[in-house]
């Protein structure tokens, strides 16, 4: 059964903004730490930055430069990635994950795929004039 969808991607220009949307059903998202990474074409998998289930600090990678940023919306159970002026090099898949025992933003961010409780399917962004 699918646990997490990843929906909100498309085709933008460059300065454009989107909101990612990621569903969680069948666990309660807030008692796990939740985040997202991005998979570009020809690419390897990054991490964009995640939610700690500890106390909710968020963590941002340095590299998106204050572009984006990481929310929870605990009665809709879902987690949103706000995506601003966004560049051609942001193109790429998107996917959300939720992990349990890995708590801190360190851990979450290095597990591999298969290690996350929950991995999504996830969602094309395109940035392109």
């Amino acid at each position: 059964q699918v646990h997490l969808v990843e929906s909100g991607g498309g085709l933008v220009q460059p300065g454009d903004s989107l909101r990612l949307s990621c569903a969680a059903s069948g666990f309660t998202l807030e008692h796990y730490t939740s985040g997202w990474f991005r998979q570009a074409p020809g690419g390897e998998r990054e991490a964009v930055g995640c939610i700690e289930s500890s106390d909710g600090t968020t963590y941002h990678a340095d590299s998106l430069e204050g572009r984006f940023t990481i929310s929870r919306d605990n009665a809709k159970n879902t987690l949103y990635l706000q995506m601003n002026s966004l560049k051609p090099e942001d193109t790429a898949v998107y996917y959300c994950a939720a992990d349990l025992t890995r708590s801190t933003w360190y851990q979450f961010l290095l597990l591999d795929e298969d290690e996350f409780d929950f991995w999504g399917q996830g969602t094309q962004v395109t940035v392109s004039s």
